[in-house]
């Protein structure tokens, strides 16, 4: 599907955090001499005219860049994007917005390089166009052209990044962030991100996506925790309270595998001034982790804040976390059955259980389950030791002589009780055969 268009959410508050976090990382890539790789699998048009018909229809740069605009209170880290923002408007008035290649472009060296991709054909026409108009303005100030330094390619970014890895330099830059039309771009993140740090594991991959209500969404950063990168970063800003529709962007995240480790001290610094000052209601958050990936039964137990997930419904009484029933972790001892700790615990006031309770209550299901012992039959049928004597008895096991291993058994003369009726199943004894 090729129907989204980022003009028309140009400059909100999810490109605020998308952009500066991608600003703080070109920081810390140009802290070394070596050049590097930029490469952007989903470019978009590169520059946004917020006085356009796209931009004007929801004003979403209201909720993002707009309120920073005119602030001078912005943390330092906060202000080399608003100052890069201001950049592309020498007139003061807030009318053009760069999207992630034209703040690459700004943010590279000489040496580095660009590589970019956008598989719509009219967003890649107007990249081409406008860094073609930009290179010309360099060089009519004079500035000499910089030869290849920036490829623009129409195509699928996550199949053209497999060919870009690892770069010769060894050193790269790689921002993903498609438009999740359908929820199939979730998974296809996925696998780019985890064939791609089979080709490099030392790249450092950024990835933009925002937080819906949608399953996928929600599951999103779960999943890429799992991926075999040494450490990640996550972070989200979420400016209101979600509609009870589902519709409409209030949140957004970044995830960055292999970050800097001068990431996290920014962030902390400068997302509480983004949820005071772009925040609309009581909803507004934001949420930093970092960690290393996470493998195996574990992954599935880490929720979004980091903790471990609990159990609901029925599942609590026979999981793992739970301490009981007959599911346990490896490694995990099964669980003793202790009736009295476990009553002691009971919130409600209910009454506790004396020490020892547990081996009491086993015996008694023990006792309820088993067959009485008057119940129990012997090897031999005795009327005397039946509580029906006297009557005529039901025959239930057959009265015969212990054999004697070879010998052929004897048939019973008879089976006639005291009352002179037979019993069930028998009759007279047959008589002696005379033999001839």
């Amino acid at each position: 599907m090729l129907s989204y268009r980022h003009a028309f959410h140009a400059g909100n508050h999810a490109d605020v955090l998308k952009h500066f976090v991608q600003v703080q990382l070109h920081q810390y890539m140009n802290q070394k001499d070596t050049a590097y790789t930029y490469i952007d699998t989903h470019s978009g048009a590169g520059v946004y005219a917020l006085d356009s018909n796209f931009a004007t229809k929801n004003a979403e740069f209201d909720t993002g860049i707009g309120p920073l605009w005119g602030r001078t209170d912005l943390p330092p880290a906060l202000a080399e994007y608003v100052d890069l923002v201001k950049g592309m408007n020498p007139s003061g008035k807030m009318r053009y917005y760069p999207g992630s290649p034209w703040v690459a472009d700004q943010m590279t060296r000489p040496e580095d390089r660009l590589r970019l991709f956008e598989l719509h054909p009219a967003d890649s026409k107007i990249l081409a166009d406008n860094f073609r108009k930009a290179e010309a303005h360099k060089a009519e100030q004079g500035e000499r052209s910089r030869g290849r330094r920036v490829m623009i390619e129409r195509g699928d970014g996550f199949m053209s990044m497999k060919a870009l890895l690892p770069p010769p330099s060894r050193r790269a830059l790689v921002l993903i962030d498609p438009p999740y039309e359908v929820k199939d771009d979730y998974r296809k993140v996925k696998d780019a991100l985890e064939e791609a740090l089979g080709r490099f594991p030392s790249g450092m991959f950024a990835v933009w996506y925002p937080v819906l209500q949608r399953m996928e969404s929600r599951q999103f950063a779960d999943r890429l925790k799992r991926l075999p990168a040494k450490e990640w970063l996550h972070v989200t800003l979420t400016v209101s309270t979600p509609g009870p529709d589902g519709f409409g962007l209030h949140s957004s995240g970044m995830f960055i595998l292999n970050p800097p480790y001068t990431l996290e001290p920014l962030l902390r610094e400068v997302m509480p001034y983004l949820v005071k000052v772009l925040g609309k209601d009581a909803g507004a958050s934001f949420l930093i982790e970092r960690g290393t990936q996470v493998t195996g039964a574990a992954a599935a137990r880490v929720g979004a804040s980091g903790t471990a997930r609990q159990p609901v419904g029925n599942a609590r009484r026979a999981s793992p976390l739970s301490g009981t029933g007959s599911l346990r972790l490896p490694g995990q001892a099964m669980p003793t059955r202790d009736a009295g700790a476990k009553d002691a615990a009971r919130p409600d006031g209910g009454p506790v259980a004396k020490p020892g309770a547990a081996k009491v209550n086993a015996a008694a299901r023990a006792k309820r389950f088993s067959r009485p012992e008057t119940e129990r039959p012997d090897e031999r049928f005795d009327p005397t030791r039946s509580p029906d004597a006297g009557k005529a008895p039901r025959a239930r096991y057959a009265d015969e002589r212990p054999r004697v291993p070879g010998a052929r058994p004897e048939r019973a003369a008879s089976a006639r009780p005291a009352s002179g009726r037979p019993v069930a199943g028998t009759g007279p004894a047959r008589p002696a055969r005379k033999r001839g």
